[in-house]
């Protein structure tokens, strides 16, 4: 059976990364804990550092989320990967397995979830192209060097077109229990817009927005059953 590594990214997360930690160390599905501290100035670090079990990397500087996940890739042991954000609310171990189990399983080359505050269009048609929650083949998402190489939050919209290059089988995992909080209750209001401006700019920088308006097509249609 596929071993899987678990990689957090995380930068400035101290009121939030402890209980998504809480919910993946000794989960019985996954065999290693990765965190990428991207230059966090709050502690974050230094709380993944209390929890036993956890492999922390810490970024001298912000480097961006691309970057972090990069680090996480080359330091990961196993062939199979859990992205996961490390502000998620209601996180529980049971939205864990139900992640990974297709993929593990041999139904589904990928599997994305769909949360419960996802945008409103997401949720009607079923997927959230940007989710950055996701298990996947290591191969899949490619060498670190080109992770590097991405805008700070280019990385999903790299990831999309792998996966429709592979022509992957994509599973969406509904998580009605599970948040993102924006970002505006995090850092304010206006820097949470601005914050968010600079993501979306990132992400076209990465993939224009025709391109990505066919991406959520592409996927759409390497969609396997979602899964409940």
């Amino acid at each position: 059976m596929k071993g899987l590594s678990c990689i957090i990214p995380a930068y400035n997360e101290a009121p939030r990364i402890e209980a998504v930690l809480n919910s993946v160390i000794d989960h019985p599905l996954i065999d290693e804990v990765i965190v990428v501290d991207d230059g966090s100035r709050d502690g974050t670090a230094e709380i993944a550092a209390r929890v036993p079990g956890i492999r922390l990397i810490r970024l001298p500087q912000n480097r961006g989320k691309s970057w972090a996940v990069a680090e996480g890739v080359a330091a990961a042991e196993h062939e199979l990967i859990l992205l996961l954000d490390s502000d998620l609310l209601g996180l529980a171990p049971e939205s864990l397995a139900s992640l990974i189990f297709p993929v593990r399983d041999g139904r589904a080359d990928v599997t994305i979830s769909l949360r419960g505050n996802a945008p409103l269009l997401w949720r009607l048609i079923g997927l959230d192209y940007i989710s950055g929650e996701r298990v996947l083949p290591k191969a899949l998402i490619g060498a670190p060097e080109a992770l590097r190489a991405l805008p700070r939050f280019g990385l999903e919209m790299h990831l999309n077109r792998r996966m429709i290059a592979a022509r992957a089988r994509i599973m969406v995992v509904e998580w009605p229990k599970v948040a993102s909080p924006w970002k505006g209750s995090k850092r304010g209001a206006w820097e949470g817009i601005k914050a968010d401006a600079k993501m979306l700019a990132d992400m076209f920088r990465t993939v224009p927005l025709h391109s990505a308006m066919a991406q959520i097509w592409a996927m759409i249609g390497l969609r396997a059953p979602t899964l409940y």
